[in-house]
């Protein structure tokens, strides 16, 4: 077991912890669960891999200018998100990423970053670390960078929670345990997802009820290793089990609201305050759309906390935190 000592969420201004409660109150009271708490943003549509079972880099748009992302993340500050995500694409690949985490660190928001991992060793890694309070390292079949386990003790060093990012395909599943294995002898966590089934991607879901057992049989193997929550993997074939507390913005700046999957994009974020948009005709719209939305596509994203945010689901999330959180 690896005997680095477990890393310590930072504080943000009391003003932003007062604030989530408040919007987390207005949710529970509404029981319109209008405002999300997790933001995730492309900051860049290209690639350096290219993975069966992922959409975005068959797609490629132009990086977005520095100062259209610096506005959107003003945006995201200003809204009742408490994570951003910055992803990709490989966030890696844009030169000014440093630059970009520089700039958020100086807002109240808990920044989680993902990335393959492939251009660790060419980039000031250990100085971008410092930056993030969680970092995420996409290692599967897919990214074709499994090397990257036998490094995780080093990254667990590095200073933010470190997370191994498994997507798990069809042929692989046999293959989970080894690598759980390897992130709990490193101290480090893993979230495990199924391959979801995007439009225009190859079809490599795992059986459900197969990838459900072993997953829920490796928590209990290895305690406080594997975050995904036991929500996600009991409703992963319920119909209408996804929710409203996410969003994302799309590399080109627009809003997904409340996902990618059952709505078009809405709003430009680096113009148009989110916070008025989740007030509007538009935004109730689009949730509601969610609600009845059958398409079932098994992203994490939606799937893994309650609408209503439940006490019982939001413990179980942050668990394997627990330790980090003291």
């Amino acid at each position: 077991m690896n005997s680095n000592p477990a890393p310590h969420i930072r504080r943000l201004p009391i003003s932003k912890y007062l604030s989530t409660l408040k919007y987390f109150y207005a949710d529970y009271t509404a029981k319109d669960y209008r405002y999300p708490f997790y933001c995730t943003f492309k900051v860049i549509q290209r690639c350096d891999s290219r993975c069966e079972f992922c959409d975005v880099w068959r797609n490629p748009m132009p990086d977005m200018p520095r100062e259209k992302v610096l506005r959107i993340i003003d945006n995201v500050a200003n809204s009742s998100v408490l994570l951003l995500s910055i992803e990709g694409g490989e966030p890696l690949l844009r030169s000014d990423i440093g630059e970009i985490l520089e700039y958020i660190r100086t807002k109240p928001l808990y920044v989680l970053f993902t990335t393959s991992g492939k251009l660790i060793d060419r980039r000031p890694m250990k100085e971008y670390a410092k930056l993030m309070d969680f970092l995420h390292i996409s290692i599967d079949e897919g990214h074709r960078n499994l090397d990257l386990y036998d490094h995780l003790p080093e990254f667990a060093t590095w200073g933010p929670i470190v997370c191994a990012q498994i997507v798990v395909m069809r042929d692989y599943l046999q293959d989970l345990e080894w690598k759980i294995e390897k992130c709990h002898k490193a101290g480090t966590k893993a979230v495990v997802m199924p391959a979801a089934h995007l439009p225009g991607t190859e079809d490599l879901l795992p059986e459900i009820n197969a990838f459900r057992n072993e997953v829920l049989r490796l928590k209990q193997k290895y305690p406080q290793t594997i975050i995904t929550t036991d929500k996600y993997l009991k409703t992963l074939d319920v119909p209408y089990s996804c929710n409203t507390s996410s969003l994302r913005v799309d590399a080109d700046g627009r809003l997904y609201y409340p996902c990618q999957m059952c709505v078009e994009k809405t709003i430009d974020a680096s113009q148009e305050p989110i916070l008025e948009f989740l007030h509007s005709g538009k935004a109730i719209e689009c949730r509601e759309k969610m609600r009845s939305c059958g398409i079932n596509c098994h992203s994490y994203l939606y799937f893994a906390m309650d609408s209503s945010l439940s006490l019982r689901s939001t413990i179980s999330a942050l668990m394997p935190y627990a330790r980090s959180l003291i």
